[in-house]
């Protein structure tokens, strides 16, 4: 039963992959962070509930650099979604050095042969309950309690960060933006969640590696001492943060900028529904808000897709296609490349190829290379661009 948790919770960081891609960026170091939650679960699965030699050798140390991984997804994920952001800088690369430490450190002991690292791990979970091993730097207990203190230290960074950029956005904009509640409510809760998980796992492994508290009270004892209470602190602690992405689906989709903040979870629920329409009046209206979209230059986005396009019109893939297909004789992919060579040309005919670099002129309209503008370029046009740009020179 235990096991069906973390397999929840890789599913649904897959469902994040899923629409990465197409609607938010951020979501990757959303799905990454839930991915390394979950795959640290099932180490704890198969370290303390398979008692299975060969399953305790797998997870044993090797994953530990996870852990030092979970704060900087979080803290990635958080600066990707409330700013404008989305790409990491050189500078974001140090938040990983934690973990290529942990890897470096642990290298005495990950390369020894398997049935070795098996054989110690085995012993030390189930016989021994030492926690010692040679390590090249810091020993194993440190990296223990060292790496959810690394964590916890992340969740209030996090915070921080978040309540910083709100006060600049006041600042610079005079109001925040209608997700700015949704978000505010999104990222205290992850951040709380982590923030209680990690402090239930340094008391718990504090007691575990031999560190014990002078404390009297039996409670304390009895909360931080007993494995069974910790795994269920843990364990629950994962799998409602898991749950709880399913009660915010435009962070669950990656969209916090086009749907308007709604009062409930049902209203936002729904809001993300496509409408149902009439058939015979479905082609207008689906003719009229293209229309009305293509204005809004969201094509312009290097990663434009179908799956945007439906989610923001409300209107299914599958009837969006059908139309393309039917109506206009076109596939989506067609379709967008031409509303982009069109809008470069508008753009071209308005002097910007007098300001701007061709190249320019290609990433302004979408277009993910020089040499693939060109080629569509001429496809519709039947001249390449700097062919087009001479030709209104001339007249």
């Amino acid at each position: 039963m235990g096991l069906i948790f973390p397999l929840f919770g890789i599913f649904t960081s897959f469902i994040l992959i899923y629409y990465l891609s197409s609607l938010n960026r951020s979501n990757g170091f959303l799905a990454l962070f839930f991915l390394n939650c979950n795959l640290i679960v099932l180490v704890y699965y198969g370290l303390h509930y398979t008692h299975d030699q060969f399953w305790e050798g797998v997870c044993f140390v090797h994953w530990l650099p996870l852990s030092f991984l979970l704060g900087p997804f979080l803290f990635f994920y958080v600066k990707t979604l409330v700013t404008d952001k989305h790409k990491l800088e050189k500078s974001d690369l140090l938040h990983l050095i934690p973990a290529a430490f942990i890897v470096v450190n642990c290298l005495p002991f990950t390369t020894l042969p398997f049935d070795e690292k098996a054989r110690i791990a085995h012993e030390i979970i189930n016989i021994t309950r030492k926690y010692t091993l040679n390590f090249q730097f810091i020993s194993f207990e440190v990296v223990l309690v060292s790496r959810f203190i690394h964590l916890m230290a992340y969740c209030i960074f996090s915070i921080v960060y978040f309540r910083i950029n709100t006060k600049k956005t006041l600042a610079k904009y005079g109001k925040l933006s209608t997700n700015h509640a949704m978000l505010k409510r999104w990222i205290y809760l992850l951040c709380s969640i982590q923030f209680i998980i990690s402090a239930n796992t340094i008391l718990n492994t504090l007691h575990v590696v031999g560190i014990y508290f002078d404390f009297e009270s039996k409670t304390y004892i009895k909360l931080f001492t007993s494995q069974f209470l910790y795994f269920t602190v843990a364990g629950s602690g994962f799998f409602l943060q898991n749950l709880f992405l399913f009660l915010f689906p435009k962070i669950l989709y990656g969209n916090v900028s086009f749907v308007p903040q709604s009062g409930n979870i049902l209203q936002e629920l729904k809001s993300n529904i496509p409408k149902k329409r009439k058939k015979n009046e479905a082609d207008l209206e689906i003719e009229d808000e293209l229309n009305a979209y293509i204005q809004t230059l969201a094509f312009t986005k290097h990663d434009f897709s179908l799956a945007q396009l439906a989610f923001d019109l409300k209107i299914s893939e599958r009837t969006l296609s059908h139309y393309f297909n039917v109506e206009l004789d076109s596939s989506f992919s067609q379709w967008r490349k031409k509303i982009r060579i069109d809008y470069a040309i508008q753009l071209i005919n308005s002097g910007e190829s007098k300001k701007i670099t061709l190249e320019a002129i290609a990433t302004n309209v979408g277009f993910a290379s020089r040499s693939k503008f060109i080629d569509a370029f001429k496809d519709q046009t039947g001249i390449t661009p700097s062919a087009y740009i001479k030709s209104m020179e001339k007249a």
